[in-house]
C-alpha cells in the first residue's frame, strides 16, 4: 500500500533520480547531489525540532509503496516562504485611469513585483510517478502536508500558499516569460526557474521590473495564460481546490502560473479533522455510510499518513476538538503497519472528499450558538 512519511538521507538516491526526471521542474529540489543531500538533512533537522513559531524549516515527504519500498512521490512544505529573502510574485492590481474632461473613466490591470507573501508557509515540491493510475495516490501526496499541519500548527502560519506552474508549450516555453521576464533577463525560462530557488533570490528584484507591468501592453498570448495553471498541474490543482485553496490575486513572476491561498482553519483537512481510536479489522467492509480518508499517525515523532475506507463518523458541535475521541478508525494489519500504530492507540482522520454533511454540520454550529 501507498503511505507518506518524512523522506531520510537513506533516500538521497530515488529522490535525485525523481528530481531529475519530474516534469515540470521541481525547483524546491536541487539537481546537484550535495545540494540535494543538505536539503534532505535540513528537513531531517524540521522535523525533530522542537518549533515554536515558523522560521527557516522545510518539511520534504515522500511516498512510498510499502509492498516494493519503492519511493513514487514527493512533497514539501516551506515553513515561512522567503524566510533569509523575501519571496517574490506579481500582484495583479486594478488602477483607475480618468479624465473628467475627456469623460473616460477605465479600469486597467497592472503587474507589480510585490514580496507580501514572505513570511507565509507554503506547499512545494509536488511530484508523483507517472506511472501511478488514478488520482487517489496524487490527493494523498498533496494533501498529507496538510494533515501535517492540522497536527502540528506551532510550525506554521494562519495562511499558508502554494504556487503552480504556469503554461507552457511542448518545448518548455512560457508565453508570458517570453513577454516580459526575457526582455530584463535575456535567458531561457528554465534557466531562471532552476537559479531562482524558490523565488527567493535576490537578483528577482535587481533584474525584474520596478514599475508597474500594464497587462493591456502585453501580447494577446501572454494575457491568455495569465493565472492559468499549466495542462500538466490540473489535478494538482483540483486537488488545492478541493482541500479549500482559493486563486488569489498574486501570479508567479517568471510564467505567471496561479498562487492559491488558504486560512489553514477553512481547509478540509483542518476542519473535517477527527481524532479516533485504531481498531483492529480484516478487511474494508464498514457498512453503505463508508468512504474514503486520509489516515495520519505521529507516533514515536515520525509522521506517516495513509488512505483507509472508514465509517462516517458525524460529530456535533458539543464534540468537536482535536483532542476529543470522536470513534473508531478500523484499520487492516497493512495500513496499521504503514501508519506504525496498534489497537486502541489514537489517529487522525479527515474524509478524502468534501462531505454532503459540512453544510448541515456548520447549521447545526448556528443552531447552538
Amino acid at each position: 500500500m501507498l503511505f507518506v512519511r518524512p523522506a531520510r538521507l537513506s533516500d538521497l538516491d530515488e529522490i535525485a533520480h525523481m528530481a531529475r526526471t519530474a516534469q515540470p521542474v521541481l525547483h524546491s529540489l536541487p539537481h546537484d547531489r550535495a545540494a540535494l543531500e543538505a536539503r534532505i538533512a535540513l528537513s531531517e533537522d524540521s522535523f525533530r525540532a522542537d518549533v515554536d513559531f515558523p522560521g527557516e524549516e522545510f518539511y520534504l515527504f515522500v511516498l512510498e509503496d510499502s509492498a516494493t519500498g519503492r519511493l513514487v512521490g514527493t512533497s514539501s512544505i516551506v515553513a515561512a516562504a522567503g524566510y533569509a529573502e523575501p519571496f517574490y510574485a506579481f500582484r495583479n492590481d486594478a488602477l483607475i485611469h480618468a479624465s473628467r474632461e475627456l469623460h473616460v473613466n477605465r479600469k486597467i490591470h497592472a503587474l507589480t513585483m510585490s514580496h507580501e507573501l514572505t513570511g507565509k508557509s507554503r506547499l512545494a515540491g509536488f511530484y508523483i510517478d507517472p506511472a501511478l493510475r488514478g488520482d487517489a495516490a496524487a490527493h494523498l501526496m498533496s494533501r498529507a502536508r496538510m494533515m501535517y499541519v492540522a497536527m502540528n500548527r506551532r510550525r506554521f502560519t494562519p495562511e499558508v500558499f502554494s504556487l503552480l506552474l504556469g503554461v507552457t508549450d511542448d518545448a518548455g516555453v512560457s508565453p508570458f516569460w517570453e513577454a516580459v521576464g526575457r526582455k530584463f533577463f535575456g535567458r531561457d525560462f528554465k534557466d531562471i526557474e532552476m537559479a531562482s530557488g524558490g523565488r527567493s533570490r535576490t537578483f528577482i528584484a535587481e533584474v525584474m521590473p520596478a514599475y508597474p507591468v500594464y497587462v493591456p501592453l502585453l501580447p494577446e498570448a501572454a494575457q491568455r495564460v495569465l493565472g492559468e495553471p499549466d495542462p500538466s498541474t490540473l489535478l494538482a490543482y483540483e486537488i488545492h481546490l478541493e482541500e479549500g485553496f482559493e486563486p488569489d490575486r498574486y501570479v508567479d513572476i517568471f510564467d505567471a502560473g496561479p498562487v492559491l491561498t488558504a486560512q489553514v482553519d477553512r481547509t478540509a483537512s483542518v476542519a473535517g479533522n477527527q481524532t479516533r481510536t485504531v481498531r483492529e479489522s480484516a478487511g474494508v467492509s464498514h457498512g453503505s455510510d463508508a468512504t474514503a480518508w486520509l489516515v495520519a499517525s505521529q507516533q514515536g515523532g515520525e509522521f506517516r499518513c495513509a488512505l483507509a475506507t472508514l465509517p462516517a463518523t458525524p460529530v456535533s458541535a458539543a464534540h468537536r476538538g482535536a483532542h476529543a475521541v470522536q470513534g473508531d478508525a478500523p484499520l487492516d494489519a497493512a495500513t496499521r503497519a504503514a501508519l506504525g500504530v496498534q489497537d486502541g492507540e489514537t489517529v487522525r482522520c479527515a474524509p478524502l472528499y468534501r462531505q454532503d454533511d459540512e453544510q448541515d454540520n456548520e447549521d447545526e454550529m448556528g443552531e447552538t450558538q
